[in-house]
């Protein structure tokens, strides 16, 4: 991959660009499990397709490139990449992480790590201090989500990485919503960059995967040797369908990041929405550290109304947004994250994080932002005018 030419350039044009063998410019879908092996003594390079496949390498280099990584990985979910990662981990070890993280990667450190004897702090990583506090001679691992899962905040990856390095531990980064387009962790001292790539690498939500990326040798043989023991790959097909989305990311997140930052604006002037949580607002308390270690604000924002009864008045009348699970796609996808994203998280964690029962989280899509902003607008006049007859009822 051409380093001197632009992110946006080399998502098409690449060492995968075309197939050597045949000119196709598309990679082809090799849907082997097995291959022959000519001679057992000296086997060739693909021998069974857990442990290797021609297509999942393809997508495996390109996203290394992307991210300026020296090796990927390709899983068959963001979970499953995130949780082949935390095996890196041993009895006895210690994480710290973001206290507003996603809500799987909740339950895997809350409910399945601890079961092995691997102990966590959560804090807000926002806070340095905070996060120096929490290290412990066991720590292991910095894990860090920014912008966080649904709120938003921002991390300071640079610092905590620094901090990771000056205390023996790594820093895991979640970069989900940000992709390398927007944010690249690993050139900011981060050891390993993790992704659901279901959201906006793939963009279309026909495909679930996860993917890894390093640029330490070490970490690359551990990785490697998990990928393989637990099995937890992308299928061919589905390696496909990521590459063929990669094609497209950059004029998709910028076209939906110009799009949330306009709804996202007239949100913030809206009298039903109590507080929009968005890093493109120069009010928003992580601004700076989010432009110094981004290169735009993203397609994600999330929204506050009084109570579940407002949220669900709204939700009843909005037609544009798929109100769904996910993110990341060409439609704009509307979620509640007290009970679909964090349902995991229990009530009292889960508000202790200010993820409210009124908190919406919304993933811009290719959608003409006036048509969203025209659909919300009769979605909180509907919300008004329910709160209006409730008044007068109660009277």
């Amino acid at each position: 991959m051409t380093e001197s030419h632009s992110f946006q350039t080399r998502l098409l044009h690449n060492n995968h660009k075309f197939d050597s063998q045949t000119g196709a410019v598309s990679v082809p879908i090799q849907q082997a499990s097995t291959f022959h092996q000519a001679d057992f003594d000296n086997p060739g390079v693909y021998d069974y397709s857990r442990s290797g496949n021609p297509t999942r390498d393809a997508l495996e280099e390109t996203i290394a490139g992307l991210e300026g990584g020296s090796r990927g990985f390709a899983f068959a979910s963001g979970m499953a990449a995130i949780s082949t990662s935390f095996m890196l981990l041993s009895k006895e070890d210690h994480v710290v992480i973001s206290e507003d993280v996603y809500g799987g990667t909740f339950r895997m450190i809350h409910d399945v790590l601890y079961r092995f004897g691997i102990d966590h702090t959560f804090v807000n990583m926002t806070d340095l201090h905070e996060v120096a506090t929490a290290i412990q001679p066991n720590t292991k691992v910095l894990y860090i989500e920014t912008p966080s899962n649904p709120l938003l905040n921002i991390t300071d990856i640079q610092a905590v990485s620094k901090l990771a390095k000056a205390n023996g531990c790594l820093t895991f980064v979640d970069n989900t919503f940000m992709t390398p387009a927007l944010q690249r962790p690993l050139e900011l001292g981060a050891d390993l960059v993790l992704h659901s790539a279901t959201k906006f690498i793939a963009g279309h939500s026909d495909v679930v995967a996860g993917l890894a990326v390093t640029n330490h040798p070490e970490l690359s043989e551990q990785l490697s040797f998990l990928q393989n023991s637990f099995g937890s790959i992308l299928g061919a097909h589905d390696c496909w369908l990521v590459l063929r989305g990669l094609k497209t990311l950059d004029c998709r997140l910028k076209q939906s990041s110009e799009s949330a930052y306009k709804v996202a604006t007239y949100l913030h002037g809206h009298p039903q929405v109590e507080e929009v949580y968005y890093p493109g607002f120069s009010t928003h308390p992580g601004a700076s550290t989010h432009a110094y270690q981004s290169s735009g604000s993203g397609a994600v924002l999330s929204f506050r109304l009084k109570d579940e009864a407002e949220v669900r008045s709204f939700s009843q009348k909005i037609e544009l947004p798929v109100f769904a699970v996910s993110l990341g796609a060409v439609e704009s996808i509307l979620s509640y994250p007290a009970k679909m994203s964090h349902a995991a998280m229990p009530e009292k964690e889960r508000l202790k994080r200010g993820i409210t029962d009124g908190l919406l989280r919304l993933s811009v899509g290719l959608e003409n932002p006036d048509d969203l902003i025209k659909d919300f607008e009769t979605g909180l006049a509907y919300v008004k005018a329910r709160n209006n007859l409730s008044s007068v009822q109660s009277v």
